[in-house]
C-alpha cells in the first residue's frame, strides 16, 4: 500500500473505496510544487537497507502511473518521454511508499528495487565518493551491499559473483576453510595474520547471509535481543 499524506475524505468514499482513492492522490498530487517545467525530483530509497539508489525527475502524469502501476515511472528530461524503471533491463522498483518533503517541492519514493538501480550495474548510483570525505568510513553493511550487487550483477571477473554463483555447498566450504586459518594465527600469536584471517573469515560469512538474503543488521538485532533477555 503506497503511503501518503492523510487527506480529507471525498464524497465518493461510502460508494466507491477506489475512486476515492484516486481522488486523494489527486489532491495529493495538486499540492506538490513543480518547477517551470512542469517536472520534480524524486529520491528513490531501497524501502529495506534505506540505501539511496537514485535520483529521477517526474511528472504529474509519471507520478499518476506511478501510484497506479506500483512501479516507478519518471520523465526523461533528454527524451521527453516517460519510462519504467526497468522496461528493459527487467531491474523494476516495487513502490512502497511515497513521500514528500516539508515544502512539497522533492519526493522519497521506498522502493523493493530488482537487480541493479544503476544503468552501470551498481545497485545505486551513488558509488563514487569524494576521497577523503566525512563520510569514507566502511562498514559491514557497505560490504554486504556490494556482495548483495555483485550477485546481482554479476560483473565478469568478480570472485564475489563466482564463488556465490558456484553454489551453497562451495560458499560453506569457504567458511570452515577461514575459520580454520583465524584458529591458526591466533594459535601463532600473530596480530596482523589474525587481522588478516579475520577479515577473510567475516567476508565469507557476509557471503552466506548474501546467499540468503539476509542483511548483517538482522543479525546484530539478534544478538541486541540475547543482550536484552540477559
Amino acid at each position: 500500500m503506497i503511503e501518503q499524506p492523510k487527506l480529507p475524505g471525498c464524497q465518493a468514499q461510502k460508494q466507491d473505496r477506489n475512486r476515492c482513492l484516486s481522488c486523494d492522490w489527486e489532491a495529493w498530487i495538486a499540492a506538490l510544487r513543480f518547477d517551470a517545467d512542469g517536472l520534480i525530483p524524486a529520491v528513490i530509497q531501497d524501502a529495506q537497507t534505506n540505501q539511496v539508489l537514485m535520483v529521477a525527475y517526474m511528472n504529474r502524469e509519471s507520478i499518476s502511473r506511478t501510484l497506479s502501476e506500483g512501479r516507478t515511472c519518471f520523465w526523461s528530461r533528454s527524451r521527453k518521454a516517460l519510462w519504467v524503471k526497468g522496461e528493459t533491463s527487467g531491474h523494476f522498483q516495487e513502490v512502497q511508499s511515497v513521500f514528500c518533503d516539508c515544502d512539497r517541492d522533492c519526493l522519497l519514493i521506498r522502493v523493493e528495487q530488482t537487480g541493479a538501480a544503476c544503468h552501470t550495474g551498481q545497485k545505486s548510483c551513488f558509488f563514487t565518493q569524494l576521497p577523503g570525505s566525512a563520510g569514507a568510513r566502511f562498514s559491514l553493511d557497505d560490504l554486504y551491499r556490494i556482495v548483495q550487487d555483485r550477485k546481482a550483477s554479476k560483473p565478469e571477473g568478480s570472485y564475489t559473483a563466482r564463488l556465490i554463483a558456484s553454489g551453497q555447498d562451495r560458499v560453506l566450504k569457504k567458511v570452515a576453510e577461514e575459520a580454520g586459518e583465524v584458529m591458526l594465527a591466533s594459535k601463532n600469536n600473530d596480530r596482523n595474520e589474525i587481522i588478516s584471517e579475520m577479515a577473510d573469515l567475516w567476508f565469507h560469512s557476509l557471503l552466506v547471509l548474501a546467499y540468503h538474503d539476509i542483511p548483517p543488521q538482522a543479525v546484530v538485532e539478534e544478538l541486541a535481543r540475547r543482550h536484552e533477555s540477559r
